[in-house]
């Protein structure tokens, strides 16, 4: 079976709907013992706030990016305001995680990631925006951990060698889901990889 390739990538964020603390957690022990390394794509103000899961974020092998700081969306901003929020957020980012989140960024809600003027001030701090391939919305209230399994599968190999995945942090489905994930994509010939093994440095 030829190998194909799945990068998992995760946006750690406030949550903003109701969900059990130590998500996050929760999510890094299921990727350990899957031993599958993901892409954490971090928010500033939530690794201000929880610093000692930022810390072990930073000592595990997954790579980190920044989510912004504020978690805006980047069209509302202007140029020195994206700028201003990208220095935040790195900032936070590796004072809370040890690591360095450049040149990987994702703008939060995809929201800029189509606008050449976001773009361009995210270039121009040295980032480059990472979309995803397959979004089943681990967040919507309702999605279990059966039906995220099902679709991020089943969305994986439609896309098939290079598919990026995007979930979430704090959902409770989500780290329940990833067992499941883990094995029927690597029974279907799958490698999983980072973010920078996919797209180069």
């Amino acid at each position: 079976m030829t190998a194909w390739r799945v990068a998992l990538t995760f946006d750690v964020e406030h949550p903003d709907r109701p969900s059990t603390p130590g998500g996050t957690d929760r999510l890094l022990d299921a990727l350990e013992t899957a031993d599958v390394t993901a892409t954490l794509f971090v928010q500033g103000r939530w690794a201000e706030a929880n610093p000692t899961t930022s810390a072990r974020i930073g000592s595990s092998p997954h790579l980190v990016g920044s989510h912004s700081h504020y978690h805006v969306r980047m069209p509302l901003l202007t140029d020195a305001g994206i700028a201003e929020d990208l220095r935040d957020a790195e900032a936070a980012i590796r004072a809370a995680t040890g690591a360095a989140s450049r040149p990987w960024f994702r703008c939060p809600f995809g929201a800029g990631a189509d606008d050449p003027r976001v773009l361009a001030a995210i270039a121009a701090a040295g980032y480059r925006d990472v979309g995803w391939d397959v979004d089943v919305e681990d967040w919507r209230v309702g999605r279990d951990a059966k039906d995220l399994e099902a679709d991020i599968v089943t969305g994986a190999m439609a896309h098939g060698d290079g598919a990026v995945v995007l979930l979430h942090g704090w959902p409770d489905p989500t780290p329940e889901a990833l067992p499941g994930i883990v094995a029927r994509l690597r029974d279907a010939g799958a490698d999983f990889v980072r973010v920078d093994e996919l797209l180069g440095a």
